[in-house]
Formats: structure tokens, sequence, C-alpha cells
């Protein structure tokens, strides 16, 4: 599909280290081969991306799957704050988290949590999972279907649980309807999250 003019230099590297375009659509752009663009790249001594830094770029393009907070009412702004620490304190908050991850056995806390994530983003219903951690002893269908009412997430988008052999006594009236995570599959919403909680801890921690 032919090849690009060396006097295009200046515009692959615009194209490439300021735009963020992948060779792909630079192949598009020029309407040549891919294999042009790395001929060229490569001729010219134009370094190319690594792999982290090409998943970068990647995981910055794509598009959100909930929407940004605008203006908040006062109950809105309450919400967000206590979601906000909610997870702060029950969330799963590592780099290698692949979304939200909020694990509770408190019916309220979940209720309220969940309703974060519903009115402050207005996420993607298809990609809410429900998990249960319970023990041997519970009958667990039933606690799903009692997260799910709780929750408001079909029962059919709870994954296989977690269920414990060792049933310990003490732990039946703190965990009566087991453990559930609730978990929303974007990673961007929790890197969101995850900031709100750093100016959090800086203002007031």
């Amino acid at each position: 599909m032919g090849s690009i003019n060396s006097g295009q230099i200046n515009k692959i590297k615009k194209l490439y280290y300021e735009n963020e375009l992948s060779m792909r659509e630079i192949a598009d752009e020029f309407h040549v081969s891919l294999d042009a663009v790395v001929y060229f790249m490569r001729r010219n001594g134009l370094p190319r991306r690594g792999f982290k830094e090409t998943n970068k770029i990647n995981f910055s393009k794509k598009s959100l799957s909930f929407s940004l907070p605008k203006k908040l009412s006062n109950d809105e702004l309450m919400l967000k704050i206590l979601g906000t620490v909610l997870y702060w304190g029950e969330g799963y908050k590592t780099e290698k988290s692949a979304g939200v991850d909020f694990a509770n056995s408190d019916p309220r806390m979940v209720a309220v949590f969940i309703n974060f994530l519903r009115k402050i983003y207005n996420i993607d219903e298809k990609r809410l999972r429900g998990y249960i951690y319970c023990y041997s002893n519970q009958k667990y269908f039933e606690i799903i279907k009692f997260w799910s009412k709780i929750t408001k997430i079909p029962t059919n988008q709870f994954t296989k649980p977690y269920i414990r052999k060792d049933f310990l006594s003490s732990k039946a009236e703190k965990m009566t309807y087991g453990l559930v995570h609730v978990r929303y599959a974007d990673k961007k919403l929790l890197n969101i999250i995850r900031d709100d909680i750093e100016k959090l801890k800086n203002r007031y921690a």
C-alpha cells in the first residue's frame, strides 16, 4: 500500500508522540500498510513505545462506562462523601485491582454504597457483579436472593460463591447473611474513587 515520504517525519512525530496515535492509526491516516509505518520509523531512528506505555495509552483512550458527576445537590454531595469513605474502609484499592470491589456484611452499608455507584456515577448495570462469601452450613442460594434484593443486582449476575468449610459458631451472629462483594468492572472508576480518597486524606487526615 505504498510508503511514507521522508518529508513527513515531523507529522509522524506529532501523531505518534504528541497525539499518541498507534502505528495502525498512523497507517490508516496515510493510507499505507502497518509495515510501511514500522519501516519508516526504523529507517528514521524513531523510538517506538514500550509495552507498558502502550497499555497506558490504550487504557486512557477507553470510553467511560459511567458518567462523571456534574453539579451535585447537598444530598448527592453527602452520598458521594459517604460512598468514598466507605470504599476507603472496605474497598479493594490496590493497583492490581481490575475495578471497584466493595465487601461488607452490613445490608445498610452495602445499600448506601451501591446507591453511591448508581446515583453519583450512573453506572452500567450490566457490569455489576455480586460475589458471596459464606459458610458451608448456610444456604448460599438463599443468601444470594437476600443480597440480590438489597443490591437490586439480578441473581444471574452473582458469580459462583466462596463457601468456607470450617464453620465457626462464633461467626454465626456476625454473618447471618454471609458477606457480599459488590463489584464493578471498570478500573477508571476505581481510579477516580481512589483519587477522591486521597483528597479526603490530604484535607482531613
